[in-house]
């Protein structure tokens, strides 16, 4: 006898459990019960669990009976021609969806060919197993399941076209790419997601091959034409928002150019590019620092007093300023109301952006790397026939990744661009390496893939033939001017006076041990002592009871407040985190008495 579960709810036993689950595969194959009933028997337990639940997820696969597949040629021909649907397939039991749980009871065949009399199920497309843009990914079963991971999520961090209406739409920082292509060599999945509507990248001739090392640890080189030309080249938008809010007691905010007589006027020159209202005018080009919105608020704290003669003098600054380290041009500015009435005004700041050094790019196959060099065009290694590479990518890049794929789509893109067609190379379906092989001989070239190159330099022949073809390359949304960060003097921290954190605040690089070491180990002390005083700070110390004391800057005099005029005050360099430490063990009742020495 077997216990049946219906959705993890006892409803009673039966017989033999296989032959009761087979009844229910039966009936559902034959309509008589609902297509989302999935079944499932427990072969550690023996238990029958029936799931009918909602938020399980599904997926189709072709019954097998007998070792053969209920869907056969004439069924595919009648799809072909829209006698059938896919909803018939799944009425007639030819396609059924089986849940996480049923799929433990049934063998699925990746292949027809593979099929035995054991086996249950047939997948509909061995691919199917991948997601939509897993699946995007050429010849992916020829490379490590790591570096198929890492070439899904580099899609995703493309830049492309994100959507057609993007100049009307104001989206937290997003780029658009100005000459998006559809790829040569594509899969199944490219036609299908209707790729060519919404590209993510570029075709360009790769060369695999070393350059004067500045291509080492992954980096790429450009060529200086190709970028010149359009390549990687694209527009980032940057969206500035301010709101007039309304506070107690009837006062609100007002856009507009503050006057000099307000708290916290900036200068005349940070205003220089606003209009009567107050919003800056489109197509003028700011700096960091430049004002987009002027707005004026009230005070923050108001007395009994100052409510009756509120007037201008009250009133603070609070404009909405372009942030340290951006740039650009005023593409879009928008006055308009939000639910509750207020006003709100948004500005959206453009930047074209050509590939610059330290920008990534990538392969569809997780081989990502960094812009290490822009090289002129005419320094460039050419091949006999005068191609010169668009990019030049690292051959020690290959071995241990394993990404085989990265090679076989260089192929596969010489025969496209050769024979002026497009290349299948759907994983495990698509046209096999040696036939693109033997379709290079015949149009001339090596099979695989190589020829002799010229160093663009001294004109001299390279010893070894270069691997080199045409290939798809993305430009990931990783740009170095989002992320450079450099500083000398800035703002500080009120509690410890050291330098503020984070790119946005103007903060500081933070050197913590290991970076010491490397300045030792560079001869590099001098810095050493310049970099680690950022906080350094003179304080007066009582001699007598090694307590801080009190310098008081009118009179010119120090004295402690311990021990009175008999301490004797000397004054001490310290970091000013080691004086703030002091002040934390007071404020425990701790007493931490310093000792003065005097070295000669």
């Amino acid at each position: 006898m077997a216990d049946v579960y219906l959705n993890d709810v006892y409803v009673g036993t039966v017989p033999d459990a296989k032959q009761f689950a087979d009844t229910l595969r039966v009936a559902r194959r034959m309509g008589e019960l609902p297509l989302g009933v999935n079944v499932f028997v427990d072969e550690d337990t023996g238990d029958v669990h029936i799931s009918t639940t909602k938020g399980r997820l599904r997926r189709p696969l072709i019954v097998v009976k007998d070792g053969k597949p209920l869907l056969t040629e004439q069924h595919v021909q009648k799809l072909e021609q829209g006698e059938l649907s896919w909803q018939d397939l799944v009425r007639q039991g030819i396609i059924e969806y089986l849940d996480a749980a049923e799929e433990e009871n049934a063998l699925v065949a990746f292949t027809p060919d593979e099929l035995t009399p054991e086996h249950t199920h047939l997948e509909v497309s061995p691919f199917s197993m991948f997601s939509l843009s897993t699946s995007l990914l050429p010849y992916l079963n020829h490379s490590a399941a790591q570096k198929v991971n890492t070439g899904s999520k580099n899609q995703k961090q493309a830049l492309g076209l994100y959507t057609a209406n993007y100049a009307r739409r104001i989206d937290s920082e997003v780029s658009i790419l100005h000459y998006p292509q559809k790829p040569i060599v594509k899969t199944v999945m490219h036609d299908l997601s209707q790729y060519e509507k919404h590209p993510a990248g570029q075709q360009v001739v790769v060369a695999v091959m070393s350059y004067r090392g500045y291509n080492m640890e992954d980096a790429v080189i450009i060529n200086k034409a190709s970028i010149d030309r359009g390549f990687g080249r694209s527009t980032y938008f940057k969206p500035y928002v301010s709101e007039e809010l309304r506070y107690s007691g009837g006062l609100s905010d007002q856009f507009g150019i503050p006057d000099k007589e307000v708290v916290g006027y900036r200068t005349e020159y940070d205003y220089r590019l606003l209009e009567e209202d107050g919003l800056i005018s489109p197509e003028a080009e700011v700096q960091a620092g430049d004002v987009l919105i002027g707005k004026l608020s009230p005070p923050r704290f108001m007395s009994s007093m100052d409510q009756f003669s509120f007037g201008l003098e009250g009133k603070r600054e609070s404009s909405t300023a372009l942030k340290h380290g951006d740039k650009g041009i005023v593409d879009l500015v928008v006055l308009t109301e939000n639910d509750e009435g207020h006003r709100v005004a948004k500005v959206r700041i453009r930047d074209t952006r050509p590939p610059e050094l330290g920008d990534k790019f990538t392969s569809r196959h997780g081989q990502k790397g960094v812009l290490g060099l822009i090289v002129p065009e005419e320094d460039m290694p050419f091949t006999a026939s005068g191609v010169k590479p668009d990019l030049i990518f690292s051959p020690h890049s290959i071995p241990s990744r394993m990404t085989i794929n990265h090679l076989m789509e260089v192929i596969g893109g010489k025969t496209a661009a050769l024979s002026g067609r497009e290349v299948d190379a759907t994983p495990f379906e698509g046209e096999p390496e040696e036939a693109l092989r033997r379709e290079l001989v015949r149009l001339g070239f090596r099979e695989e893939g190589t020829e002799t190159m010229y160093d663009g330099i001294t004109g001299e022949a390279f010893e070894v033939r270069i691997f080199i073809g045409p290939m798809y390359y993305l430009k990931l949304k990783h740009m170095v001017a989002n992320k450079i960060q450099a500083r000398a003097l800035g703002p500080i921290q009120l509690l410890t006076r050291q330098p503020t954190e984070g790119r946005a605040r103007e903060g500081g690089l933070r050197l913590g041990e290991m970076e010491k070491e490397v300045f030792a180990s560079h001869g590099a002390a001098l810095v050493l002592k310049e970099r680690f005083s950022s906080d350094r700070t003179i304080v007066p110390v009582c001699e007598r009871c090694g307590m801080i004391a009190v310098y008081d800057e009118f009179k010119k005099h120090a004295y402690c407040t311990v021990c009175g005029e008999q301490g004797r005050v000397s004054f001490i360099e310290m970091s000013y985190a080691f004086k703030l430490l002091l002040d934390e063990f007071k404020s425990m009742g701790i007493y931490p008495k310093l000792r003065l020495t005097t070295k000669f």
